[in-house]
This record gives C-alpha cells, structure tokens and sequence, in this order.
C-alpha cells in the first residue's frame, strides 16, 4: 500500500509526538522485525512492522501499542489463543482471521473485548454507527459516532410547575373520582 519504503510515502503519517515516537521506538527491540522496523527520528515515523520472537512479559506484550507494530505469538489452537488473551487485561480490540464460522462464534462468546473484526483490521472505525470504546482497563463505555454523542453528553431531567394553583387531585385523601380523574389524565 505504502510502496517499497513506507518511511518515504506521503500518504504515511508520523507519530503524534516525540515521547511517544522513543516509546515505539523501544518497543521495536523487543521482538525480531520480520515485516518493517526501520524507524525515522527525524520524521518521527516507523514504517509498519511486524515483530516475532517477541518475550511474553516484555513491554511490548503488557501494554496496548497504539502504533505501527504487530507483535506475533503463536499458539498450538484457538483454545490456547483465546487462554492467553484472558491471561492479560481485556484488550481494546480484537482480531480473528479465519473461515470457521464455529471459530468466530467461539471467539466471540469467549473473549471479552471492546471492539471484534473479523478477517480485516480496524474496519469498526470506520463506520460511525458502531460504537467503539473498551472494558476494563481499556477504557470504559463506548466512543464514536453516535454512541459517542450520547455518552459525552448529558440529558438532564426538569420538570417546572407553573404558576397556577395547585391540584389537589394528585394528593391524599384519594377517592374513586380523584382515581378516575388520574387514570383520565395518564
């Protein structure tokens, strides 16, 4: 997508600043690039990469990236995958790539997450009516579209008697003609 050097594509972006560009940048050692790796401190960019021989309990695996770098780890199954990930916090999103549809649903009903995409990345961002957000310690709620409208903002409850004189209808002593009244006006 990003031709033979991505570092030198336009249509490539940069890390968002220079703390987290070293962050990144430190995580890139913690595995054995096989896809990208290069990293340009001048561009602050880091051309995708994907990283394997990665340690378990390294950076790299205990925090959530928010970069350019996959790290690699492989399992003997879906059940031995699915275990390693509930091992960790719930992740802020997750990925399947399969033709199984009893994987998918296996996933699904045993893999608590924020967000799921199957056979593609990050494609629930791109569809404003999903709401996007995660669980635990990867945030809490839902963000984007919409559903994001709806979290940030807050409905407030008001209700204003006016001026005329009160009703006595709505308090006691009650009686079958105050009962019907309300029922009437309900």
């Amino acid at each position: 997508m990003l031709g033979p050097d991505p570092l030198a594509s336009d249509d490539y972006t940069a890390v968002v600043n220079e703390k987290h560009f070293e962050r990144l940048s430190a995580l890139l050692r913690q595995g054995r690039a096989v896809i990208g790796g290069q990293a340009e401190t001048a561009t602050r960019k880091i051309a995708p990469t994907v990283l394997t021989d990665v340690e378990l309990d390294s950076d790299l695996m205990r925090d959530e990236i928010f970069g350019p770098i996959l790290p690699i780890v492989e399992t003997r199954d879906l059940d031995s995958a699915i275990e390693f990930v509930r091992r960790g916090d719930k992740p802020l999103s997750a990925y399947l790539f399969t033709k199984s549809s009893a994987s998918e649903k296996k996933f699904l009903r045993e893999l608590a997450c924020g967000s799921v995409c199957i056979n593609d990345v990050m494609m629930f961002m791109s569809v404003p009516e999903l709401p996007f957000g995660g669980v635990g310690n990867s945030g809490m709620g839902q963000y984007h579209g919409q559903a994001g409208f709806e979290r940030f903002s807050h409905l407030k409850s008001v209700i204003k008697r006016g001026r005329f004189p009160e009703v006595t209808i709505r308090f006691a002593p009650y009686s079958s003609l105050k009962t019907r009244l309300l029922k009437w006006f309900a």
